[in-house]
């Protein structure tokens, strides 16, 4: 019975209905004129975008699911993606079904590729991490193709005390000072940070940040965090101190959403 398949809080299945495919997509999109990821009522998201488009070529597709729940005005070309389909209504090959989903998208979101999953694949509950990339072009004149796709930070940065600060927020550690508040309380807070990063090209920094998962803008809190060690306002040895206290009131600024990316979201071999 289709009662009996287990759901998650949203009520979506995590496993195939009997009867049903499952099948995931790799998704890439300009977030500037989205309000995030996720539905949301009377405004434009990028989830919207592509059920309207199933929509258009299959009569029983189920919601799409979503391995991160990207704000407004944030990038992915990695966002994994899945949705159902009655075994009946699927009759073409997973490379067709790019193409034709892509025909009824708007330019600033494309499917990058598309697979038959695993009945027990979920692009949320199987994955193990991600990685999101964010860029700071680093310059008293901010690059103009890179408006929507970056930070401007104009004053100068120590990029040898930014490095140094990010390799003490690696590893296992409570990350609530360096999140936001999601409107809801959360009782997991530890996070495993693997790696971050930071990358200099001229002026354009690029810090790459890994984890088992991520809080609500976290990423953007270790940006602004670190940004803010760069140009003095906070000493490199305060951060394990400021991580300890679960502040967020004592941490740095939360950096704008336009120069973060979801470049990459990883899963066990098999799932």
């Amino acid at each position: 019975m289709a009662g009996d398949i287990p759901k998650n809080a949203n009520g979506e299945p995590v496993e195939v209905p009997p009867g049903h495919v499952r099948l995931r997509m790799t998704v890439a999109y300009d977030g500037t004129n989205y309000c995030g990821w996720q539905w949301q009522d009377g405004q434009m998201t990028v989830q919207q975008r592509i059920e309207e488009a199933l929509a258009r070529l299959f009569r029983h597709a189920s919601r799409v699911g979503g391995s991160s729940r990207t704000d407004t005005g944030v990038h992915a070309v990695g966002m994994v993606a899945h949705f159902d389909l009655p075994e009946d209504d699927w009759r073409m090959e997973p490379r067709k079904l790019v193409l034709a989903l892509n025909a009824h998208l708007p330019n600033d979101v494309r499917i990058l590729a598309a697979v038959k999953a695993k009945p027990t694949f979920h692009s949320r509950f199987s994955a193990r991490g991600k990685q999101y990339r964010y860029l700071v072009w680093n310059h008293p004149a901010h690059h103009p193709l890179l408006l929507t796709h970056s930070w401007h930070v104009p004053w100068d940065l120590d990029l040898d005390r930014m490095r140094r600060a990010a390799r003490s927020l690696l590893g296992r550690h409570d990350f609530l000072a360096l999140s936001s508040s999601p409107g809801y309380e959360r009782q997991h807070t530890i996070r495993h940070l693997s790696r971050c990063e930071i990358r200099r090209s001229g002026p354009l920094l690029t810090f790459i940040i890994e984890a088992d998962g991520f809080l609500y803008r976290m990423c953007r809190g270790i940006v602004g965090t670190l940004v803010q060690v760069g140009n003095g306002k906070i000493p490199t040895t305060e951060l394990t101190p400021l991580l300890a206290s679960r502040d967020r009131c004592l941490t740095g600024m939360t950096a704008p959403a336009q120069g973060l990316i979801l470049q990459k979201v990883y899963y066990p071999p098999r799932a």
